[in-house]
């Protein structure tokens, strides 16, 4: 059972070639630019990071009656604006965020992004020699109750 479990495993890790360093980088600059720009409240590092007609959107806690299968949805503009508000500016000093690149195929990869806020998976788009975000799907976390 254990020979077939090894077994498995390489199979696997053979089966998924390794990423790219340079790409992963680059992928991993974009996904920090998206994140501490809105840490920052750095209206142009966010704005470049995000591809004109962004969708990012989040499944509902609270299901809408009139919709069945509920998001939240938020346009590259409206992220933008929010940025430009400070809705998630936070001290340098309390930071806690982090960003994993999960896969890369191509033209396209998919990143994950923490910090105490929220979740957010990340698919992005290399045009060129760019890397932008094209799409967000984000999870809110539960909030610490207040003491």
């Amino acid at each position: 059972m254990i020979a077939a479990m090894f077994a498995a495993l390489l199979l696997n890790s053979a089966a998924t070639p390794a990423m790219d360093p340079a790409a992963v980088k680059a992928v991993e600059a974009v996904a920090y630019d998206y994140v501490d720009g809105q840490l920052e409240g750095d209206v142009a590092r966010v704005t470049r990071a995000l591809h004109p007609d962004l969708a990012k959107r989040a499944v509902r806690s609270k299901p809408d009656p009139d919709e069945t299968l509920a998001l939240r949805r938020m346009s590259r503009d409206e992220l933008i604006d929010l940025t430009r508000q400070g809705a998630l500016k936070t001290p340098r000093d309390q930071w806690d965020r982090s960003v994993r690149v999960l896969d890369i195929a191509g033209d396209a990869a998919v990143a994950r992004v923490e910090t105490p806020w929220f979740v957010d998976y990340l698919n992005l788009g290399r045009f060129g020699e760019r890397w932008v975000i094209v799409n967000a799907l984000w999870h809110a976390k539960p909030r610490p109750a207040a003491k």
